[in-house]
């Protein structure tokens, strides 16, 4: 069986679970963040470790990369892996692709000098893909997998996000 095969088989077999027993595709994802010295991140999430933190010219140890970084990881990868499965399960073959994902910024918001979100302005993301498909066959696949992308959907649609506090008392 190829990889493109065994994606699709994946594929198929989960989304009839979820269709039989939607609850099984239900849950929460947790991720915890763990402050060590200065801005250093440490991020746990199942048997996954990874670090954060900021250059040394924003004060920080360049420990690992900073979260934007993690974002727009988050954001190609997703992109990258949506493009794969949708392509094995509509059977556009892809000989190569490349996801390459630019944002733009203005840390005068992050700062609090200006009246300007901290976060980016605007996000663009470049798709590379060698395919003997036709183009209406790619772009159909592209638009499709970008209709059912979850990290295309985080970015784009506002989520409501809320905050919970937890303080502990300490001596001084």
């Amino acid at each position: 069986m190829t990889t493109t095969e065994k994606i699709k088989t994946a594929f198929e077999r989960n989304a009839k679970a979820v269709e039989l027993r939607p609850g099984v595709g239900q849950g929460t994802a947790v991720t915890k963040v763990k402050l060590g010295e200065g801005f250093t991140c440490e991020i746990t999430d199942g048997p996954w470790r990874l670090i954060a933190d900021l250059g040394e010219k924003h004060g920080g140890r360049n420990a690992g990369p900073n979260p934007g970084v993690y974002g727009r990881a988050a954001l190609g990868s997703c992109l990258a892996i949506s493009y794969v499965m949708w392509a094995a399960k509509l059977g556009v073959p892809i000989s190569g692709l490349e996801i390459e994902v630019q944002a733009d910024y203005d840390v005068r918001g992050e700062y609090g000098l200006a009246d300007l979100p901290a976060g980016y302005q605007e996000v663009r993301y470049l798709v590379h893909i060698q395919s003997p498909a036709s183009e209406a066959e790619i772009l159909k696949l592209l638009d499709w997998a970008d209709a059912h992308t979850p990290y295309l959907d985080v970015f784009r649609r506002p989520i409501r996000v809320r905050r919970e506090v937890e303080i502990q008392a300490t001596e001084k």
